[in-house]
């Protein structure tokens, strides 16, 4: 029986879910700037409804990144802290594939051309294909401007356009056969890309949790003092 706790809070949304005894349990609300508020109690709420203590959760899953600085860092931050205070694996996921992987859930499409919007008049731009279950990344995850974002030449089909940087759709070079730019990331699909992460035993220890933002100058600027 695996029971793996998982957190994003790279966007607007902050979610939290768990998994045990083959069940999920989650929280998901779309609260900008109330990440570090709210949290700890999602998890606590998880972790009562399930009915066990966090010393039973095996391994600790986040959103990575790309997405906002400060929310990333809120999630790389506790789950550092709970990984070294349970003596824990972590289990990075790119957020980009959090969001394919609810437009498969949700929508049923198996080609999802995932696009956050980065401000500075980019998105983090990221194309995926479903794979046993799994939404697998086709290519390169970018940061570029809506201009040169362009699909995967090897496949054939519809795609679907998920995520916040799809309000930019009238300079993308890219067609897609249906869109949803409000998608944002979701743990219940963390969830799901870290179960068969843990079963592949694709872990990192708690010193190696990093935050992956794709565009370096940002985090350097505001790491600056």
């Amino acid at each position: 029986m695996t029971t793996l706790l998982a957190l994003d809070t790279s966007t607007e949304a902050c979610s939290v879910a768990l998994l045990h005894d083959d069940r999920v349990f989650s929280r998901y609300e779309v609260i900008p700037r109330l990440h570090a508020q709210r949290l700890l109690p999602m998890i606590q709420e998880v972790t009562a409804e399930a009915g066990i203590t966090l010393s039973q959760v095996e391994a600790v899953a986040f959103g990575r990144g790309p997405g906002a600085f400060t929310g990333i860092r809120i999630a790389v931050g506790v789950v550092q802290g709970l990984a070294f205070a349970l003596d824990r694996p972590v289990i990075p996921v790119s957020d980009l594939a959090l969001i394919a992987q609810r437009a498969w859930r949700e929508q049923g499409v198996e080609r999802v051309a995932v696009a956050i919007d980065a401000r500075m008049d980019e998105v983090y731009w990221g194309c995926y294909a479903l794979e046993d279950g799994e939404m697998r990344l086709c290519g390169i995850e970018a940061v570029l401007p809506p201009e040169q974002v362009s699909l995967p030449r090897l496949s054939e089909g519809p795609w679907f356009g998920a995520g916040t940087g799809w309000g930019y759709k009238a300079r993308m070079p890219v067609v897609t056969e249906r869109l949803d730019a409000s998608l944002l990331p979701h743990a219940r699909d963390l969830i799901e890309l870290a179960r068969g992460a843990w079963a592949r035993g694709e872990t990192l220890t708690a010193e190696e949790a990093q935050p992956v933002y794709l565009r370096d100058n940002v985090a350097k600027a505001k790491a600056a003092p």
